[in-house]
């Protein structure tokens, strides 16, 4: 008997994932949706994370786009914070460093890296970490 390897082509798992969203079938304290509804590749994601509780961004919402190359999900997507904040996970253009979160094949969806970035921003070491105002953006040459 053989151990035959399925592998779900990347339209159909993005096309899964922007349904359950748009059902509000993911964690309530984030959002994604695509930034062009014609974009037949769905390498285009505008994203939301509601700040975790107890830190000093609480109440606040960030903004984010995520990009899903041809090679996801067996790679992560690339990331990039449009709301301005300072967290040594981001560089000085927003983007999220690579390697900064976990990244599974298998398990990996857009819900679940936005999941571990709010996680990660709620870590101890981060909750009382100055951030630049809100509304202030990062500029768009990356």
């Amino acid at each position: 008997m053989s151990q035959e390897v399925i592998v779900v082509p990347r339209n159909f798992k993005l096309l899964d994932e922007l349904e359950k969203t748009e059902k509000g079938q993911t964690d309530m304290s984030i959002s994604y949706g695509l930034i062009d509804s014609g974009d037949v590749y769905m390498s285009d994601w505008q994203c939301s994370i509601i700040a975790p509780m107890n830190t000093s961004l609480e109440n606040r919402i960030i903004s984010l786009t995520v990009h899903c190359d041809m090679h996801y999900p067996a790679s992560p997507p690339s990331c990039r914070f449009v709301t301005k904040l300072d967290f040594p996970f981001l560089d000085a253009a927003g983007n999220v460093r690579t390697g900064t979160v976990k990244w599974d094949p298998k398990a990996g969806t857009i819900e679940n890296f936005l999941k571990s970035l709010r996680i990660l921003m709620a870590k101890p070491e981060y909750r009382s970490r100055k951030h630049p105002a809100e509304g202030t953006t990062f500029s768009r040459a990356a």
